[in-house]
């Protein structure tokens, strides 16, 4: 019988160097690398992957966690080895490894509601939804995601340390939101369509009180309230762009536009 055999072609050696590599990169990582006679293979597993995740050795590091959480199930080590794999897979940073590290953190929060580090994983759960937000024109799916994991920990984990971390993510989270509604507002106005963008800029401005660009939002409320013929409703926004805003690039044509208003009304 004839025997089928692969030329030893270029390509032949590229596919036999490939496996090789692949084979050696199998075998670096955390499975089988117990050494006999470890006291504590547990700790070991997860000391070794916390370094290799310092090291931002994404694989590696989850190999050693896998192998802790799959084998020693009722280790101390096994809740923070979950989260130490969640983490591998936000630092691997691609849409699907995000998806498999959303997953990580709400198994955690499942399994582990009460445990101390309950809020790093809700902390992580939001950021991984901020990690994949869009500019202020695109799909803002991801952001609103991140809003509702941010506010579940402001709820639930209101003694954090990682409180001050998470308010300010909240405050960026919340201004992309305002963003995109600002510049429907904006957009609205240079159309002309002054009543579409007196609703939109009112909504903003009713729904985030604190939105870092609300000067731009008085401004251009404002002035569509003075196309409508609603000049009494406009000066309270043009004051308080005044009155909250020491730096902004509407502070003088708002001045110039109160100075006249109030000529008027009186």
């Amino acid at each position: 019988m004839a025997r089928w055999t692969l030329p030893r072609s270029r390509g032949f050696w590229f596919f036999v160097t490939a496996i090789t590599v692949g084979a050696a990169g199998c075998s670096s990582t955390g499975r089988n690398q117990v050494p006999d006679g470890t006291l504590e293979p547990d700790r070991f597993l997860f000391e070794r992957g916390s370094e290799e995740l310092e090291e931002e050795r994404w694989l590696v590091a989850r190999e050693y966690f896998r192998q802790l959480t799959d084998t020693y199930t009722q280790s101390p080590y096994r809740p923070e080895a979950k989260l130490g794999v969640g983490d591998s897979y936000l630092g691997e940073g691609t849409p699907e490894a995000i998806v498999l590290g959303v997953n990580e953190f709400q198994e955690f929060l499942a399994f582990y509601p009460t445990h101390e580090r309950a809020d790093y994983a809700q902390y992580r759960l939001g950021m991984a939804y901020f990690t994949q937000m869009r500019s202020a024109q695109r799909d803002q799916t991801e952001t609103r995601s991140a809003l509702r994991e941010f506010e579940n920990f402001v709820e639930r984990y209101p003694n954090s340390d990682l409180m001050p971390e998470v308010r300010g993510k909240l405050r960026e989270v919340r201004d992309r939101l305002g963003t995109a509604d600002l510049e429907v507002g904006v957009f609205y106005y240079r159309q002309r369509w002054y009543p579409g963008a007196i609703d939109r800029l009112t909504a903003l401005l009713k729904a985030d009180p604190e939105f870092s660009f609300r000067d731009k939002a008085y401004y251009y409320l404002a002035e569509s309230l003075v196309r409508t013929d609603r000049e009494a409703e406009a000066v309270p926004y043009f004051e308080k762009l005044l009155a909250e805003f020491e730096r902004s690039e509407y502070l003088d044509q708002a001045r110039e536009r109160l100075a006249h208003l109030k000529a008027e009304i009186s």
